[in-house]
């Protein structure tokens, strides 16, 4: 059975220990999902989503947070078939069909990605997620355009440290290091108390052979969050690199002898 086949309503023990901790309604558990996002607990957020549907049913926020965090855990078979879901009780959302366009473009399914993410605009789609997306579907497509809508994202809300970290992933998945490495930098800017901004900057400067700046991320980001595991992770590469990052530093060195 897959394990999100009861995503939608909780098991008994999680609905006993709610009654336990008193009153837990969609509002809180949105909230609660918000911040798990925010820490890049993608797993928790699934399962809180899936919470705030048991409360509401009919709850947009709730599908849409669905789709995007099983997009975030790469499962997006998985995405797609909930957005599809979604989209029976939801046809014109238009953050519902920019998240199944997402889902599609990753999948190599790139003309109908392409079809949804026209749709979510066509609907007056205008929050950061449809720009983000849209984004992310053009990127799969090699197209120069997805810079505009990354522009076009971070421009609806210029100091939100989210938003931008959002659209450093993006680039990230996409190995555009260069531009996710302003992004994030950006983000910091915003809010330098944010681990995951920390984490992805470091991330992100291994791959660009930014070495010590990475270091320093990673430990930023362990100071903010003593078990953030991929700061952790991230010192210990450095470390001890793999061979053939060891052989390309010897080689550098070597040129320059």
């Amino acid at each position: 059975m897959s394990r999100f086949s009861s995503l939608e309503f909780g098991g008994e023990g999680e609905q006993s220990q709610t009654g336990q901790q008193g009153l837990r309604d969609e509002a809180h558990f949105l909230a609660e999902a918000q911040r798990a996002f925010e820490r890049a607990e993608f797993e928790q957020g699934l399962r809180l989503y899936a919470r705030a549907l048991e409360d509401n049913p009919r709850s947009t926020a709730a599908w849409v947070g669905q789709v995007r965090m099983l997009i975030e855990l790469e499962e997006y078979r998985e995405a797609k078939a909930w957005a599809e879901k979604a989209l029976e009780q939801f046809p014109t959302c238009p953050d519902l069909l920019a998240a199944k366009a997402v889902a599609l473009g990753r999948l190599g399914e790139l003309d109908p990605a392409l079809a949804f993410s026209d749709s979510a605009i066509e609907e007056r789609g205008s929050t950061a997620y449809v720009w983000l997306a849209r984004a992310d579907v053009l990127l799969a497509r090699g197209e120069k355009r997805a810079e505009y809508c990354l522009d076009k994202a971070t421009s609806t809300a210029p100091g939100d440290w989210f938003i931008a970290w959002l659209a450093a992933r993006v680039r990230l998945f996409y190995r555009q290091f260069a531009q996710a490495l302003a992004l994030l930098q950006r983000a910091v800017s915003l809010d330098a108390g944010r681990f995951v901004v920390w984490a992805d900057l470091g991330r992100c400067e291994v791959a660009m052979g930014l070495f010590e700046g990475a270091r320093r991320s990673f430990r930023q980001a362990v100071e903010l969050e003593p078990h953030c595991q991929a700061a952790h992770r991230g010192l210990v590469e450095l470390q001890h690199p793999p061979l053939g990052r060891r052989i390309a530093g010897l080689w550098r060195r070597l040129r320059g002898a």
